[in-house]
């Protein structure tokens, strides 16, 4: 299967980056063709210019500017986003990412106004997050990016495809011990992906 992977940490030695190595070396130890898309490593623009919001709905004119992104997007049959959670958000790269390339025509079409997924070659979904936040934090907060993947994201995949939702929270007070045992479970579970 081949599997784009999306991550948004800008330093190379953090523990961000370092689930993002392991999450790419799981997945292909089990066979899978791994697209690792670094973000940051990329440079990849995240502004939605005036221009691009002028052809928004212009399909194929609307990805004139993100083709390869949406390239990798098209030949995906697996997606595992691997990223900090910021603010109880996405970092503003990834979603960026988001705006720019889950394009009208690529991830979308509206017919008659109501969203018909173009994404359903996608057969898995997983998601590798570190929180600052401790677990209850995120849960008063009502854990946008939890949502977002396990309900936003997979209804446009394939709403009846479960989900492979990795969390560590509290990076805050983190040890050793609860980042290995973290790496683990990513380790672990992204061999059976």
């Amino acid at each position: 299967m081949r599997v784009l992977v999306l991550h948004s940490h800008p330093v190379e030695e953090s523990f961000g980056k370092a689930l993002y190595h392991e999450t790419t070396a799981a997945l292909r130890r089990a066979g899978h063709e791994v697209d690792a898309c670094d973000l940051y490593a990329e440079g990849f623009d995240p502004v939605l210019s005036c221009h691009d919001r002028m052809v928004y709905h212009d399909y194929p004119e609307n990805t004139a500017l993100v083709r390869p992104y949406v390239e990798r997007l098209k030949q995906a049959e697996g997606l595992v986003l691997v990223t900090p959670i910021w603010n109880f958000g996405f970092p503003a790269i990834l979603k960026g990412y988001f705006d720019r390339v889950w394009l009208p025509g690529v991830s979308f079409d509206l017919v008659d106004g109501k969203v018909q997924s173009k994404l359903r070659h996608i057969r898995k979904l997983g998601a590798v997050l570190t929180y600052g936040a401790t677990p209850f934090r995120a849960f008063v907060a009502g854990n946008p990016p939890k949502k977002i993947v396990k309900r936003v994201l997979r209804a446009q995949i394939d709403p009846r495809r479960p989900v492979h939702f990795l969390a560590h929270y509290d990076m805050n007070n983190c040890t050793a011990e609860t980042r290995g045992k973290f790496v683990e479970k990513v380790r672990h579970t992204m061999e059976r992906f």
